[in-house]
C-alpha cells in the first residue's frame, strides 16, 4: 500500500486552512451563545485560534510559501463602497 506524504509546505497550508476554518466556527458559535460566560469562553478560544493562525502564517511567509498581495486603491475603494452600502441597508 502506497503512503501519501505531504511536504512541509502542504502541511503548513493545511494547518493554516484548518485554523481559518476553526476560527470561523468559534466566531459563529460565539454569536449564538445564551450566556455571557459561554460567549467569553468562545471568544478566548477564538483569540487563541487567531494567534495560532498568525504564527503559521508568519512561518509560511518567512519561507516564501504564502505571499499575500496588497490590494490596489481601486479594490480598497470598491470594498469600502460595498460595506457602506450594506451598512446603509441595515
Amino acid at each position: 500500500m502506497k503512503e501519501h506524504c505531504f511536504d512541509d509546505c502542504a502541511m503548513m497550508t493545511d494547518a493554516l486552512d484548518s485554523q481559518k476554518m476553526i476560527a470561523q466556527q468559534y466566531n459563529h458559535y460565539a454569536g449564538e451563545c445564551s450566556t455571557q460566560q459561554k460567549k467569553n469562553k468562545l471568544l478566548d478560544l477564538l483569540n487563541e485560534e487567531h494567534e495560532m493562525q498568525f504564527q503559521v502564517f508568519q512561518e509560511m511567509e518567512k519561507r516564501g510559501w504564502y505571499e499575500p498581495k496588497d490590494a490596489d486603491a481601486k479594490q480598497v475603494s470598491q470594498a469600502c463602497l460595498q460595506f457602506r452600502q450594506k451598512k446603509k441597508n441595515l
